[in-house]
């Protein structure tokens, strides 16, 4: 398995690295993504990436901070896409549920980022919440061209916008809110997730944790870690019906063509 998303860096995990990656490898997670959020974030993901070898790096400014995007952290995080071990450029996208930056930010962020992706050649891990039309709309224009990826992180919309997604090449990362016990409101992505998923081909997908957020059942409450991706993975094939070892091939399989990828062993 490889866990496609996971804030690594973060302090939540400070205290016990090592052990969280241990208890991944055991269970059988051989990669893990760790995408930037800041500026700050992204070089500590790169250099998580230099100190462990199943650990690679993406790299850019979550729309929460798009107001710091400025000429000279553009610069910097081309800089940094350049290293051998940074396989992305995010986690970027469009915010309308906080609205931590003005949207008009948002979104020329999120094009500049997009802009900077096509420019290295490296695909895109895109944050989407409460912004389904514009996301959508920005990746159309960037598609038209042609891209080198790209994956709707969290996967949070319905069968129309995945299937909108996958008529662009796009991955939809799925994550912890896929094994959620049925409750909440009607129409939420926990409730949309189940049903949608035996309709998506499995060569569209990629597992998550999102880690340390968005935590599975039966774990919901405590800290994400990357070792909970095997659940993620045993939910999405009951719901797929397919065997797990033969879905786990088909998600690695898509994830290591998704961030052309090559894992070291």
């Amino acid at each position: 398995m490889i866990d496609s998303h996971c804030h690594l860096d973060f302090p939540h995990f400070d205290e016990d690295r090592d052990e969280v990656l241990a208890r991944a490898i055991e269970v059988g997670v051989a990669a893990i993504i760790n995408p930037g959020t800041d500026l700050e974030s992204s070089r500590r993901a790169v250099a998580l990436s230099e100190r462990y070898n199943n650990v690679y790096a993406a790299v850019g400014i979550h729309p929460h901070d798009a107001s710091t995007l400025d000429h000279h952290t553009l610069s910097e995080l081309r800089q940094l896409a350049s290293h051998p071990k940074v396989v992305a450029i995010g986690e970027v996208g469009l915010d309308y549920y906080r609205d931590l930056s003005p949207r008009a930010q948002q979104r020329d962020a999120f094009k500049t980022q997009l802009s900077l992706a096509a420019e290295l050649e490296l695909p895109v891990i895109v944050h989407q919440r409460e912004s389904a039309a514009d996301v959508m709309a920005a990746l159309q224009d960037w598609a038209l061209d042609g891209h080198p990826g790209c994956v709707l992180h969290a996967f949070s919309g319905d069968l129309e916008m995945a299937t909108e997604a996958l008529s662009l090449g796009f991955f939809l990362g799925i994550g912890g809110p896929v094994t959620f016990l049925r409750k909440g409101t009607a129409g939420s992505s926990a409730q949309r997730l189940p049903e949608i998923i035996p309709h998506l081909p499995p060569s569209c997908l990629v597992i998550e944790t999102d880690a340390p957020y968005l935590t599975p059942h039966p774990y919901r409450g405590k800290r994400n870690e990357p070792a909970h991706v095997a659940l993620v993975l045993e939910r999405l094939a009951q719901l797929s019906a397919l065997p797990s070892d033969e879905l786990s091939r088909q998600l690695t399989d898509n994830t290591l063509r998704l961030f052309q990828l090559s894992l070291v062993t």
